[in-house]
């Protein structure tokens, strides 16, 4: 029985590997900035979901869960300790007083703009790249 001709072309692999290289080292470049700032990356990145949740400067801390892909208890430990550190707040929802919603604190804020600056001015390092390996995709 004759081998069935591939799916995937080497043009795929090749562009599939190179933008994992190029998304691998910004990850890279975003734990060093958060540990530079003094944060973990998982840290970083719940300051970033919380203050980029769509329409609102709060998240509950199941829709934090959720974002960051976390079960409900590791999620209430991450909040804990940005609490802890005055990064985020905790209150009460209005609307349902068995949830808790979590904002950044003005030193939260003033955490996360330094770092989400520094993110933006690699990200438009790395658009060219990343456009070009997009644009270059095989059919």
């Amino acid at each position: 029985m004759p081998a069935s001709s591939p799916r995937i072309a080497k043009a795929h692999y090749e562009l599939l590997a190179a933008l994992r290289h190029a998304l691998r080292r910004f990850q890279r470049f975003s734990r060093e900035a958060a540990r530079a700032a003094g944060l973990t990356p998982q840290q970083h990145q719940a300051l970033l979901a919380i203050k980029g949740f769509p329409g609102r400067d709060y998240v509950s801390i199941g829709e934090l869960a959720e974002r960051l892909q976390l079960k409900h208890h590791s999620a209430v430990g991450l909040v804990n300790r940005l609490v802890q550190r005055r990064l985020v707040s905790r209150t009460p929802s209005s609307a349902d007083r068995r949830r808790q919603d979590v904002s950044v604190t003005a030193k939260g804020e003033k955490l996360i703009g330094r770092l989400s600056e520094a993110h933006l001015r690699e990200l438009r390092q790395l658009r060219p790249e990343l456009r070009h390996l997009l644009e270059s995709m095989p059919e």
